[in-house]
C-alpha cells in the first residue's frame, strides 16, 4: 500500500513534482496545502485539503509532507515550510523521477526533488530542499547546499560547488572547479 503525502504550494512547481511523484510511484497524493482558503482548488485533480495554519492538526492524520512552492526569485517561503514540516516532525522524503540518473555514489538529502532526465554523477552531494530541474547534468563531485534550484538544461562540470540558497538559471554552464553563488541568470556561462 503506498504512503500518503501532502503537498504545500499549489502552483505551477506543484505540477511538475506531481508528474514525478505518480511517475515514482512511491507515494499517493493526499492533497494540497496552500497559504488560504481558496487560493486553489485543484491541482491536477488533487484538491486542497487545508491550510498552513492546519498543518498542526493534518500531522496528526499524515506522515509524509513535501514543499511544491518554487524559487526563482527568492527561496524564502519554501525555507520556510521546510523548516515548518521539519518541526511538526513530518519525515519530508526525496523525490526521484524514474526517469532521472542518479549514481549510486551520489548524496541526495531530505526535501529535494530530481527531475525527469536529470543526470547526477558519482561523487555529488545535494543537500536538503533543493530541486534539481528537468535535464539539469550535475559532473562527478559536485556540491551542492541546501535550499538551491538548479533550472533546466543546467549544466555544471565536475567538482562545481554551489552555495547554500543559489538559483542556476536554465541553460547555465558552469565550468569545472568552480564556486557559484546567488543568482545566475538564464543562459550564463560561468568561467
Amino acid at each position: 500500500m503506498k504512503k500518503e503525502i501532502i503537498l504545500l504550494g499549489g502552483g505551477g512547481h506543484c505540477k511538475s513534482v506531481i508528474d514525478v511523484i505518480e511517475a515514482e510511484g512511491h507515494f499517493k497524493i493526499a492533497g494540497i496545502i496552500e497559504k488560504y482558503v481558496g487560493e486553489s482548488k485543484s491541482v491536477l485533480g488533487y484538491k486542497l485539503i487545508g491550510t498552513d495554519d492546519e498543518l498542526e492538526k493534518l500531522r496528526e492524520q499524515y506522515e509524509y509532507a513535501f514543499v511544491t512552492v518554487g524559487h526563482i526569485k527568492s527561496n524564502t517561503v519554501r525555507i520556510k515550510l521546510f523548516e515548518k514540516l521539519k518541526n511538526l516532525g513530518f519525515t519530508i522524503p526525496i523525490i526521484i523521477s524514474p526517469f532521472a540518473y542518479v549514481s549510486k555514489h551520489a548524496k541526495i538529502e531530505a526535501g529535494t526533488v530530481v527531475m525527469h532526465h536529470t543526470l547526477i554523477n558519482a561523487g555529488v552531494r545535494v543537500g536538503e530542499n533543493c530541486i534539481i530541474n528537468s535535464k539539469a547534468l550535475l559532473e562527478h563531485d559536485c556540491t551542492i547546499e541546501n535550499h538551491v534550484h538548479v533550472s533546466t538544461n543546467a549544466l555544471l562540470n565536475g567538482d562545481v560547488h554551489v552555495k547554500e540558497h543559489s538559483f542556476i538559471g536554465s541553460g547555465t554552464v558552469v565550468k569545472q572547479g568552480y564556486r557559484v553563488e546567488g543568482f545566475v541568470k538564464m543562459g550564463s556561462v560561468v568561467k
